[in-house]
């Protein structure tokens, strides 16, 4: 089943046909379809060390060539691995599409229930670090990506819309006293900062309790950090968001804005998804959750 109504749809076959065009040294390996939560991209583990990436649509096309371009350049100043595009793959009649061959990372994704307040802290010098790294030429956060990292209020017509679509067992009354507050906060008054953009559940990867890699940069920008620090409730419960928070040095506006993002994201993301992914739709409904608790900042 595809999400999205113009999505490109794309099987093993297809994969090893374009393989066989392009990349003749690996089209024998074997090839299997990643079972993902993903969005933008469909994966594919070729071998034991490589994958192949290919964006759903039109939309996500130019995720492929901003890997090429920026990973490389901010993988030596991070913490952890991230992912490492190993070929371009160009458009054909078969795939329309920039497609990329990327080396595969080992790692877990965190579950639910799981310890993450280690992964948290982690999580944090990532963060930090990230922001960190000169953004000279960077790209700016806007339509290219979703708007993830824009000033908050940018949000609030889609959010307005989403919210309007719930399912009645969600409460929108809550959901609106939280989006209102949020917008109240100050917005980023420094300048933008690198941001990844989508640490969602499917892209911190985990080994031995320990942060080993982030993967999925289709969302990189730079922008407004409390769209990064969503992941305090997109991801973590309640101890490792304490765990997380205690390690970053923001204002409380800068929480409350990310509280306002992780809220937006799950709330535009569960009319979409409610019968296309339920994987998606259950980790919506979990950031909603999350957010509604009266716990932080925020």
């Amino acid at each position: 089943m595809t999400l999205h109504p113009d999505e490109i749809p794309t099987d093993t076959a297809l994969v090893r046909q374009l393989l066989s065009a392009q990349f003749p040294q690996w089209a024998e390996l074997p090839l299997r379809r990643v079972l993902s939560s993903g969005t933008d991209n469909v994966m594919y583990r070729l071998g034991g060390d490589l994958a192949v990436r290919l964006p759903r649509t039109e939309d996500a096309s130019g995720q492929i060539l901003k890997d090429w371009i920026w990973l490389p350049r901010l993988a030596p100043h991070l913490p952890c691995s991230i992912s490492q595009p190993l070929e371009l793959g160009q458009p054909s009649r078969e795939y329309p599409l920039p497609w990329g061959i990327y080396r595969w990372l080992p790692g877990q994704t965190p579950q639910p229930g799981q310890d993450l307040r280690r992964v948290a802290v982690d999580l944090a010098d990532f963060i930090r670090t990230l922001q960190a790294i000169d953004t000279a030429g960077a790209p700016r956060a806007g339509d290219e990506n979703f708007g993830r990292g824009v000033p908050l209020i940018e949000r609030d017509e889609y959010m307005r819309e989403s919210i309007a679509q719930l399912p009645e067992d969600v409460d929108r009354a809550a959901v609106t006293s939280f989006w209102e507050a949020a917008l109240t906060a100050p917005p980023w008054s420094g300048p933008p900062v690198w941001i990844h953009g989508d640490l969602q559940a499917g892209n911190p990867l985990v080994a031995d309790g320990r942060l080993s890699a982030v993967i999925d940069f289709g969302t990189l920008a730079v922008g407004d950090p409390a769209c990064e620090l969503a992941v305090a409730w997109v991801l973590l419960d309640a101890p490792a968001r304490a765990e997380f928070m205690n390690a970053l040095k923001f204002s409380a506006a800068d929480w409350q804005r990310a509280r306002g993002w992780a809220l937006s994201i799950a709330v535009i993301a569960l009319p979409y998804y409610l019968h296309r992914s339920p994987a998606i739709a259950a980790a919506s409904r979990r950031t909603i959750a999350e957010v509604l608790r009266p716990d932080g900042p925020g």
